[in-house]
């Protein structure tokens, strides 16, 4: 039987955390959104509704460089790229946001790596 989309628990967990997380001009939020070929990263301001910065394992800069976006390795270079990138446009501090996947793997190792680049979350 196949399970309808709604009631997929990682998006019930997703909405339950945004229902409390929501990002600024001054401190947006970093979204993460993972698949199994590639790892994803956002900082969105939420009252505008825009979209500052993304990264993923498909940016030229990572995808010339690693075979394989969807593991450990392409998150970390995900990680320090995003934070790069974001501390240039002058961002340091983020909220959060694991979209409903546990803070475990590729989006922990996502996490670390802007952490060692110098963002604060």
């Amino acid at each position: 039987m196949k399970r309808k989309r709604g009631n997929d628990p990682r998006r019930v967990r997703h909405q339950r955390v945004r229902k409390k997380v929501a990002g600024t001009a001054t401190r947006p939020r970093l979204c993460v959104s993972r698949s199994l070929k590639h790892i994803y990263a956002q900082l969105i301001d939420d009252e505008q509704g825009h979209t500052l910065l993304g990264v993923s394992s498909l940016s030229p800069e990572i995808k010339a460089t690693l075979p394989h976006g969807g593991n450990v390795a392409a998150a970390k270079e995900v990680g320090s790229l995003l934070a790069q990138k974001a501390l240039e446009k002058n961002i340091v501090q983020v909220v959060f946001d694991r979209a409903g996947y546990k803070y475990h793997g590729r989006v922990a190792a996502l996490a670390s790596a802007a952490r060692e680049k110098g963002m604060q979350f």
